[in-house]
């Protein structure tokens, strides 16, 4: 529970400290501008509202957990998905990143309290799957961190992810995935390059030998 408010308070503190030039750049997310995922990050804010306020029925059993919440393709998103081109027109008719900025502050941080306040043990439902609220929250640690990483990707003096959450994180793509990243790969580098927002560099690829050919892993 600590590590999800860790990374969403760090995520939204970033933002906080964004310049209005700043939402014109690339993000990490292919053919998404920050200004476009800082607005996907307030829908995220939004589901997670809506999920803790969604309790399931007192005998359902949980479908799913922090790992098996997470689905594994091996195709890369190319904005043509219907959601994803919405949150683009949406972030465009914000016009003044301030008021991204605004509203991010506004629903995140009452996500942030609400996330504070669930029983962890309380069965939540999101997308007709049950989860325990503790088990929801820890799989967003990586959504979190993830987005945290995409955020910075064109922002170098940006400070990135806590490196607690980026610990986490790496531990649950190789529980998710069962691939195991060389050692020497630092945690944001298996993130990047693991979920395909990178390709590894000839020294990466290089170490991870044949195993190279699985990647990506894509997580929706």
């Amino acid at each position: 529970m600590s590590q999800f408010s860790d990374s969403w308070a760090a995520l939204r503190a970033a933002v906080a400290g964004l310049e209005p030039q700043d939402f014109d750049l690339p993000s990490g997310c292919a053919g998404w501008l920050v200004r476009d995922l800082v607005c996907h990050l307030i829908i995220d804010a939004q589901d997670v509202l809506i999920t803790l306020v969604t309790p399931a029925g007192a005998d359902a059993e949980p479908t799913r957990n922090a790992l098996t919440y997470w689905a594994v393709s091996g195709s890369p998103p190319d904005g043509a998905d219907p959601l994803a081109a919405l949150t683009v027109r949406l972030a465009a008719a914000y016009e003044d990143p301030d008021l991204l900025k605004f509203h991010l502050d506004d629903v995140g941080s009452a996500a942030g309290r609400a996330a504070d306040l669930v029983d962890p043990v309380l069965r939540v439902v999101t997308q007709e799957q049950v989860l325990t609220a503790g088990d929801y929250l820890d799989a967003y640690v990586l959504e979190w961190t993830l987005h945290h990483l995409d955020l910075v990707a064109h922002l170098p003096a940006t400070a990135g992810p806590p490196a607690a959450g980026l610990a986490r994180s790496r531990a649950m793509l190789g529980e998710i995935t069962g691939f195991r990243f060389p050692a020497e790969f630092s945690d944001s580098d298996v993130l990047r390059v693991g979920t395909g927002r990178r390709a590894p560099t000839d020294t990466e690829r290089t170490a991870l030998g044949a195993t190279a050919a699985q990647l990506p892993f894509v997580l929706g």
